[in-house]
């Protein structure tokens, strides 16, 4: 049983005592916990692991009365399933060695920020 439905109920449409709150997945960036992780474990490693991403979704939910988490992930883990072959760069973020020739991405550089 679900001891806290309240977000459940809300999507259902029925009336419920107070707007449920959740916490985005970025929010949670600042918690000991995480950056501790963070530190462990490269970005991919933590989405791909389901054992890190569901830690680090509930992260927040001990620290705070919340009422839903958003899964950790990234939008970045479809292209990688399809085979886009990028990575992450330091303080520069997602980068395409071989961009597409139809992105738009100038060709006086040899990548490409995503």
């Amino acid at each position: 049983m679900v001891k806290n439905d309240l977000y459940l109920r809300a999507l259902k449409g029925e009336t419920v005592e107070r707007p449920p709150v959740w916490m985005m997945r970025q929010a949670g960036r600042y918690l000991p916990e995480f950056i501790a992780l963070r530190d462990q474990y490269d970005f991919f490693t933590r989405c791909q692991t389901p054992e890190l991403a569901s830690e680090i979704t509930v992260q927040p939910i001990r620290r705070f009365p919340l009422d839903a988490a958003i899964l950790f992930s990234d939008i970045l883990v479809v292209p990688q399933a399809m085979g886009i072959d990028f990575k992450m760069k330091e303080s520069v973020g997602p980068w395409l060695d071989h961009p597409h020739p139809y992105s738009g991405a100038s060709g006086s550089h040899r990548g490409a920020r995503c």
